[in-house]
């Protein structure tokens, strides 16, 4: 039956393809995570009346995070390229979609690190201070937890906007779904293909999305 539906597809490809999407989306969910979360740390602390105050350190970390999460990903990857192909010694491939993912995807995390941070009641930083607490106390212990579930909903956001962004890597030969549908299934005339790919990354967001909901209900104890 569902040969007859979807004539054009192979199989095989699909799954292969199906896999290269999950680890890049995964591989740079990882990085993205841990520097979004630096980023957001470093301009939440280096803010005014933080514990880093500091305008130079502020005013340059923001201009990164705005610029890089301003330009348009298919863009990004273009200017990258050199960038990649100096690194990795080539542009295509799932692991050379890699640095403009995490490139492109970082900043924009980091500014929801930033957000989710400055929810913090203030006075449960201030508390920690009058004990004498580090700051990498105060940081681990206290900003962290307070503001793991809105971490956790940015991460999952993020994470969806990074699998349409394996998508259109694809357009450039970095493997993945959005190449399948890219190459065999668009420019053959395959719509069929195009299709099913299409169908196998909404199945992806989906099972995100949930994993995602279902920790921030887990952690939020509010």
């Amino acid at each position: 039956m569902i040969e007859n539906l979807f004539p054009n597809v192979d199989w095989a490809k699909m799954w292969e393809a199906t896999v290269e999407t999950l680890y890049m989306t995964a591989m740079s969910t990882v990085f993205t995570f841990v520097i979004g979360l630096a980023l957001g740390v470093l301009l939440f602390l280096s803010g005014p009346g933080q514990l880093w105050s500091n305008k130079l350190i502020s005013t340059i970390a923001g201009a990164f995070v705005n610029i890089f999460r301003s330009i348009p990903f298919i863009i990004l990857i273009i200017l990258l390229i050199p960038f990649t192909k100096l690194l990795l010694g080539t542009i295509r491939g799932p692991e050379a979609a890699l640095p403009a993912l995490i490139i492109g995807a970082a900043p924009f995390y980091g500014r929801m690190v930033l957000i989710a941070l400055q929810e913090i009641d203030r006075g449960v930083i201030e508390a920690a201070k009058s004990m004498g607490a580090k700051t990498s106390t105060i940081i681990f212990k206290v900003l962290l937890p307070e503001s793991m579930p809105a971490l956790l909903s940015g991460i999952t956001v993020t994470a969806i906007a990074l699998v349409g962004y394996t998508a259109m890597a694809g357009v450039i030969g970095a493997g993945g779904l959005g190449t399948l549908a890219f190459l065999d299934g668009f420019q053959r005339s395959r719509e069929d293909v195009t299709l099913m790919a299409t169908i196998l990354i909404l199945i992806v967001v989906f099972i995100i999305q949930f994993i995602g909901d279902f920790a921030v209900r887990k952690l939020d104890k509010r």
